[in-house]
């Protein structure tokens, strides 16, 4: 099973025991997060959020905080001798995914497709 969450603007696709690195929390490396917007729950038959599924979230546990890669800036003007050269390092959030969990109310899906029956 995976799901499709939303966390400060950014979309990730996570699944159990998947790490993950998301932008950076004010959390302290060890200590447990929650992703509560999750826009899909994937499977064999999907739930889709409009825009969230509704009491659905993953529980994330925070490893560490890292450093992305340096982007270079170079700005320059033709004929003018300037030039600029600096970097930029976006840090990161390193987490695990522990659990997507599908709330209470969601319990009544079954997973048979449509034109089925649970044998009733």
């Amino acid at each position: 099973m995976y799901a499709i969450v939303r966390d400060r603007g950014m979309q990730y696709r996570v699944e159990e025991g998947q790490t993950l690195r998301i932008a950076l929390l004010d959390a302290e490396p060890g200590s447990a997060i929650e992703l509560g917007e999750v826009l899909l729950i994937g499977g064999e038959m999907p739930l889709v959020g409009a825009p969230t599924v509704d009491g659905a979230k993953v529980l994330a546990t925070v490893l560490g905080e890292e450093k992305g890669d340096k982007i270079v800036v170079f700005r320059y003007k033709n004929k003018k001798r300037y030039r600029r050269r600096t970097g930029h390092r976006q840090e990161y959030t390193r987490v695990s995914i522990d659990k997507i969990v599908v709330g209470a109310n969601e319990q009544h899906v079954t997973n048979t497709p449509e034109g089925e029956t649970n044998g009733a």
